[in-house]
């Protein structure tokens, strides 16, 4: 099945893939520190392991970073 993960269509050949296997696949270091978005909607932290990923569907991490300039 095909999934797109950060605008990359990957092909995976489980049929049940969740987002912690997909977090697992892509070597992200820190998945606490990472938000999903599936299909353009959030997807809860704890759900991680439970999400079922379809094929077609658009899978995006978004990295969020703390910095700038104090006023």
């Amino acid at each position: 099945m095909i999934i797109t993960v950060n605008g990359e269509a990957t092909d995976w050949q489980d049929s049940e893939v969740t987002i912690t296997d997909l977090l697992i696949a892509n070597k992200v270091e820190k998945p606490d520190m990472v938000s999903v978005q599936v299909n353009g909607l959030f997807v809860d932290r704890q759900d991680y392991g439970t999400k079922i990923i379809a094929a077609n569907d658009e899978v995006d991490f978004l990295y969020f970073m703390g910095g700038g300039q104090a006023l």
